[in-house]
């Protein structure tokens, strides 16, 4: 990707051409088939539960508006230090103790720090007074004061830093806020990168697994499978399932 920015400072800055580049998504990681997502589910005889696309969305979005925290790995990694939908934390807005909830129990740090929200793009005006789009999580937007409704994700002086997303960028994770806003009315939810404090972003279904279980996260979404943890009994993990490498 640095050699990509490089070429294009080359090609419009030095050389003077017309930028005519659009960059649409930065999701350009690794992706994960339902294949080998259910081969590591088995391999640790987890009970698998497979899916279509639209009950995969309204369970996710049910769980949400039911309180839970999901950890949602879609899809191919995003790029850069921002989780945009592949690999987030998520949860609902509207529910002012899932700040602190998240904080302690999932990300483990201060409780008071917030969360960014992810908007669908044609609702970002309703909720705040920002007029164009924001896919990349970069800017920070006043909450409309008539709509302080999402108390999770809106800073002490009222502020949020804004993820706004469109069907063109990711489908899915933009059916699923679609689909939580039809269950809730809400076209917000929390988004936070999907680690622990001090860790990177995960990046394979074994990322994924352990830091759902080294955490107090409800639900997990890889692929077409969803795990709920109190459905989980006893399930201990070993060491060496804990530090197992890829």
């Amino acid at each position: 990707m640095p050699l990509v920015v490089a070429a294009y400072y080359v090609y419009n800055t030095i050389l003077g051409n017309a930028r005519s580049y659009k960059m649409e998504h930065v999701f350009l990681g690794p992706e994960y088939s339902d294949n080998e997502i259910e081969t590591l589910l088995k391999s640790k005889n987890i009970t698998c539960h497979k899916f279509s696309r639209q009950d995969l969305l309204k369970e996710t979005a049910k769980h949400i508006a039911d309180q839970k925290v999901v950890g949602w790995f879609q899809g191919r990694m995003e790029f850069g230090p921002r989780a945009l939908g592949a690999r987030s934390i998520i949860a609902d807005a509207r529910n002012p103790r899932n700040q602190s909830i998240v904080n302690l129990k999932i990300k483990f740090r201060e409780s008071f720090r917030p969360f960014a929200p992810t908007v669908l793009e044609e609702k970002t005006r309703e909720y705040f007074s920002f007029n164009r789009p924001s896919p990349y999580m970069l800017f920070t937007a006043n909450v409309r004061s008539d709509r302080r409704t999402i108390p999770a994700v809106t800073h002490v002086d009222g502020s949020a830093r804004l993820q706004t997303i469109s069907r063109l960028q990711n489908p899915l994770y933009y059916d699923l806020i679609a689909e939580f806003e039809h269950q809730t009315g809400c076209p917000v939810i929390i988004n936070t990168s999907f680690n622990v404090r001090g860790e990177p972003i995960v990046c394979t279904p074994s990322d994924a697994w352990r830091c759902f279980m080294r955490t107090e996260m409800d639900v997990l979404v890889m692929g077409s499978y969803i795990i709920e943890k109190e459905k989980l009994g006893s399930y201990k993990e070993t060491i060496e399932d804990q530090f197992e490498l890829d």
